[in-house]
């Protein structure tokens, strides 16, 4: 079967790592940023043609089938639904938009085109994730009481500096940038939250970023469960934990790690977790460190949902969800603040 033919919109970092996963599975024929030196030397590596805007490229490249957009998280929604009104599927990173309109309106764009809109969610594929996912779905925890989700990691000033990090308008909140993978997945394994409070501050990024770097929030699910979630930028020097503890009637399951890659503990009735299989390495940026890299697996399911028919597994209704369930945070925050 002919390979798919991507195209990658913003050459940064993330572009980068895109760019060698379709390399693996696919063939990237053209590269676009507004920096258009970025776009020009990925394009050298991946022998793709170099474009400076969105519009040239749509205009000229008509055999894609695949855009995958890794811009500035403020300009997902817009890009997004240029390329779908376009006729190309598209693959979006993490959040998919800023605010829930947007998000709509991307999936509005994708059903009118009849093009599948793909979120980045790939933190699903990490190993214990997986495995406590399907224990819980299985009932081995049996009914679950209540769960707490903590992000402490590091970006320290010069993370933000000289970018587009930090602002309102292109980052929109540590929750989206830093910590949307971890609302998915608590959207993933237990549903909507129906109520929450939430506080928030910025204490070591004043001047620097124009949203918090620290939250707190309490919440209530519409199943019934209960939970926190504590985030931070301000772990000392480097990143210390993604975990996700959950309390059932039948035992507790704590997935821990920098990046929810460990399962940490497990005391379960009649049940137990054998060895996992090691996950992927962190992504790794130099001056920082992200998530598990497994845009590998994310391009495989693609791959598989165009060629093959198959359902998508991480479509774009509930990337919407972990938008809405951040907007709640965040309203909840600026009302009680």
């Amino acid at each position: 079967m002919q390979k798919l033919r991507f195209a990658i919109i913003g050459c940064g970092r993330i572009g980068l790592r895109h760019a060698q996963h379709i390399e693996a599975c696919g063939e990237l024929v053209a590269v676009c940023d507004i920096v258009f030196e970025k776009a020009v030397s990925l394009a050298e590596m991946y022998q793709a043609r170099a474009y400076k805007t969105l519009q040239d490229l749509l205009n000229e490249q008509k055999n894609i089938d695949v855009i995958s957009i890794c811009s500035p998280n403020g300009l997902h929604a817009l890009q997004s639904i240029q390329c779908l009104e376009s006729g190309f599927h598209v693959l979006v990173e993490k959040p998919m938009a800023l605010n829930a309109d947007d998000g709509k309106a991307m999936i509005a764009a994708a059903e009118n085109a009849e093009k599948n809109l793909f979120v980045v969610k790939q933190n699903r594929f990490n190993p214990p994730v997986m495995a406590v996912k399907n224990a819980i779905d299985n009932g081995k925890l049996g009914k679950i009481y209540n769960v707490q989700l903590n992000c402490f990691w590091n970006r320290g000033k010069g993370y933000y500096q000289d970018t587009w990090r930090g602002t309102k308008e292109l980052d929109g909140g540590s929750l989206f940038t830093q910590f949307s993978h971890f609302i998915d997945l608590l959207y993933w394994f237990f549903g909507d939250i129906a109520t929450v409070y939430a506080l928030s501050d910025n204490y070591a990024h004043q001047q620097v970023i124009e949203f918090e770097d620290t939250g707190a929030a309490v919440f209530k699910l519409a199943n019934g469960i209960i939970g926190t979630i504590h985030f931070t930028v301000n772990s000392f020097k480097k990143n210390m934990e993604g975990s996700l503890t959950v309390f059932g009637e039948k035992g507790t399951v704590k997935i821990g790690g920098q990046y929810l890659n460990e399962l940490e503990y497990q005391c379960i009735e009649n049940f137990s977790f054998d060895v996992l299989p090691d996950g992927n390495a962190a992504n790794d940026y130099g001056t920082y460190f992200g998530s598990m890299s497994n845009h590998d697996k994310e391009y495989l399911q693609l791959i598989e949902t165009i060629q093959n028919g198959n359902i998508n597994t991480h479509n774009a209704f509930e990337g919407l969800k972990t938008i809405e369930i951040i907007q709640k945070i965040y309203q909840s925050a600026k009302h009680l603040n």
